[in-house]
Parts: structure tokens; sequence; C-alpha cells
């Protein structure tokens, strides 16, 4: 019928795919309680529009859509701005609880910011909802994170290359607002499931500690200044206080493209030679090869021609990071993939290409395939080096160094299997090898606890809304 076409459709769309029955259905088990919209509730801004500044002052963080992982805000790689440049921005001002949604890319990736968040700003791709009122915020990012929601967010996302969300059309998303005692409730699994992912945080970074500690590094950031440090000698050197202010490492010939095959000026930096002498302080083997630590198997690249919406989970490395591999869009075709070797419980991936030096361990047998870019480590001997250890070590700033090594100066970057078989490895003593696996291992179980509770408080907010 007319009236319902245009009923709550201001933008005048007329297209059959916005008006499909499940998106008609969802609206009435919606329309059952006392509604709000979203603009009503809140106030509905979005990120920084100018193009992101060079050369700031690292004082406040700047965030992206990349920055939400799995509906939490996860920053591996943090951006920063000035103090100043946040101060001339406000209209993009993220204080603590508020909701933030990626509105442009991957449409629809929600997090909310917790009570003791540091204010901050982001770029243009989030949308942040703040001085939420009327409603619980807690409950409302549930709500936003929900089947319902979701259907209400696929419907109003535009199409084309790349999908975005307008934020007029985003303020009219219509939220049920129902008794307050339910969403106190739903708060309270959300803040519980936050302090499982802070106590989880700090376990691993307590891990990283006692890497540091034992390899003579006091400190995380003492680890990242290993990148400025000239080189150390005992031999005297006229011209070596010229060559520490200006960062420069020489060599002999026979002791750089000799032995690398390298003539790049960036892989002898300093800071590389520092990282190296560090490890060799201590009982140390390859990464790979007949007499390193692991086995390395690498997957396959099928082509896009094979990719499908149904079948065998692709993961790729835009779906891998230290914490976890988030759910696949790509499929494979079980008849013709189906062979294809599958990561086994402890097993490490690690990517090469693009986003290299990238480890994760496989906290059980997995039935996916990975891409060509992922390698699959396998332990030898789980006497000398844990899985946990190994894990850790291959994040760390000691292999990450390496990593930066070897696959710098390209667009994109490329690790080769021959350099990640000769990357080398501390290996401490069995007793810190349990003690860092223990803290990783804790760390594990109170992230995945922390995710339990949030889709807890997802599914009990689902069934509300379908009992109407």
């Amino acid at each position: 019928m007319l009236s319902e076409v245009l009923e709550e459709n201001e933008d005048f769309r007329f297209h059959s795919e916005y008006f499909k029955k499940k998106y008609l259905r969802n609206l009435d088990h919606i329309s059952k309680f006392d509604v709000k919209y979203l603009k009503e509730i809140s106030v509905v801004a979005d990120g920084d529009h100018s193009k992101f500044p060079e050369n700031q002052k690292e004082e406040v963080l700047y965030l992206q859509a990349k920055d939400i992982k799995s509906n939490f805000l996860q920053v591996e790689n943090p951006v920063h701005v000035s103090k100043e440049y946040f101060f001339k921005n406000k209209r993009s001002t993220i204080k603590p609880e508020s909701i933030l949604i990626s509105i442009m890319g991957n449409v629809g990736d929600i997090a909310i910011t917790p009570k003791n968040f540091e204010p901050c700003m982001a770029n243009r791709a989030l949308a942040i909802l703040r001085d939420i009122k009327s409603i619980n915020a807690y409950f409302l990012f549930v709500y936003l994170i929900s089947k319902s929601a979701f259907l209400e967010i696929e419907r109003i996302k535009n199409g084309g290359v790349q999908e975005r969300i307008n934020l007029d059309i985003l303020g009219k998303i219509p939220i049920p607002i129902l008794p307050q005692p339910f969403q106190s409730h739903i708060a309270d699994l959300v803040q519980t499931a936050h302090s499982k992912l802070e106590e989880s945080k700090k376990l691993y970074l307590q891990a990283e500690q006692i890497l540091l500690v034992e390899l003579g590094i006091p400190n995380i950031k003492d680890a990242n200044s290993l990148e400025d440090k000239p080189p150390i000698s005992n031999e005297v050197d006229p011209l070596e206080g010229v060559r520490q202010k200006l960062n420069i490492s020489v060599k002999k010939f026979s002791e750089s493209f000799g032995v690398s095959g390298r003539l790049d000026a960036e892989y002898y930096q300093p800071k590389y030679d520092e990282v190296l002498k560090k490890i060799r302080q201590f009982k140390h083997l390859n990464l790979g090869g007949e007499d390193g630590l692991v086995d390395i198997f690498k997957s396959i690249e099928p082509g896009s021609e094979a990719y499908q919406e149904n079948g065998i989970p692709f993961v790729r490395v835009s779906n891998l990071n230290k914490n976890e591999i988030s759910e696949p869009e790509i499929k494979l075709n079980e008849k013709q993939f189906g062979h294809i070797k599958k990561p086994k419980k402890d097993d490490i991936l690690l990517s090469k290409d693009g986003s290299v030096g990238l480890a994760y361990k496989c906290q059980k047998d997995e039935n996916f395939i990975t891409s060509g870019a992922i390698l699959h480590l396998t332990i030898k001997n789980t006497d000398l080096i844990l899985p946990d250890y190994l894990t850790l070590v291959l994040n760390s700033k000691i292999v990450q160094l390496q990593a930066q090594r070897d696959a710098g100066g390209s667009i994109i970057q490329h690790w080769k299997p021959s350099e990640i078989e000769a990357v080398l490895i501390p290996l401490l003593p069995s007793q810190t090898q349990s003690q860092i696996a223990e803290f990783i291992q804790t760390s594990f179980k109170l992230r995945t606890e922390s995710k339990e509770l949030l889709e807890r408080a997802k599914l009990e907010v689902e069934e509300e809304v379908e009992k109407g």
C-alpha cells in the first residue's frame, strides 16, 4: 500500500529490498513497545572530516573504524593528535559511555566506551552517539548490536562501491524502550564484560613485561626506544660520536651485502643490530629451517573467482589479530577445497603479507582454510618452547623489528618465508616460559568470558523484543 511506502520513508525509497517481509516483521515487533528515535535520546554526530593532520603531537587518541572489533574497542595500532587539534574539533568528541558505529566501509561495527574512558576523537567513518538520555546507554548499545537493530541498519545503509549510512537516516532508527529493571540488568552484564576485558589486557601486558625484563629491556617504552638507539661497541672509533648523533651504522661489504644480499640502507639501521644483540645474549634458535623451532606450512590462494557466500570459512589477514580470528565473510566450496589442511590446536598462524608479523595461537582444532598470506607454524618440541610463549615473542617488538627490517621498503609489505625461517627466537628458561604462558592463558580465558557475557546480553534483549 502507498501509505506503507510513505510512512517513515522520508528518503522516498521505492525499491523492493527496502520493504522485505523480514524488515516489516521486525518493525511490527518493535512497535509493540514505547518507541523513540535515536536522535531523540542522543546527540548523533560523526568524526573529523578533515584530512588527517600530519606531524601531530601524540597527545589525544584518534579512533578509526578498524579500532572496533567484536563489539569492543581494541586499539592495536593507536593514532594520536595534539590537544590543540582535539579542542578545535569538539563536535567529534568521544566521551565516556558514548556509542560508536562504523558508518563507512564495513558498516555496522559497534562499541561503547566505558565509564573510565579518556575523552578522544574519531575520523568521519565513525558515528558518535553521546549525551544519551531517557535510556540506559549500555542497554542502548546492546540493542544496537542485536538482530533487531541489525535488520534496521541493513535496511537503511546505502549501497554502491562503498557502503555508508547517512547520519540523518541513522538518527531515525526506532529504539524500543524496555522496562528500567531489565535495562539495568543488561547494563550490569555489559559492564562486567568490560571489566573482564580490561583485566585480560592487563594480564597480557604483564606477560609482555616479563619477557622484556628477562631480555634486559626494563619496560615496553624502552623496547620501542630500540628504534632510536645507535649500535654499542667496545672499539674506539673517532667518528662514533658523529655516527650516533646521525643514527648511522657503518658496515663492511662482508658484513652487509656479502651476508644478506641487501644494499638498501634501511636494512642496516642500528635498531636492528641492537635487538639481535639482545637476543644473542640468551640461548636462541631460528624460527624455522631444519634445526629451527617450527615446521612451516603455506596455505592456498584460490583466487576471487572461488569466493562464495556459503561453505568453508576462508580466513585472510584482515580476519587475523593476536587475540582472535574474526568471522570471515568469504567462504569456499567444500567439495573443491575440503581437503586443504586446516589449523590444529596450538598451531600458530603468522601473517607474511600486508600487515606482516601478526601471530595468533589456535585454541582448538579449527574448521577454516587460511589464505596463502598466512603461514601455519607447528612447534616441533614443546619441551623446548611453549606455544603461548612463542606466540607472545612473535607479537613482541623483538620479532616485529626483525619483520620490519626484512619486509620494509615496499608499498605492500611481503615477508619472505626464507626470512621468516631465519628469525631469531630467544629461549628463556622453561619456568619463565610457563609463567608467561599462564598469564596468556588466563588473559584469553577472561577475554572469552567477556565475549560470552556480551553475547548473553544480546540474546536476552533479542528474546524480549521477540516476545513483544
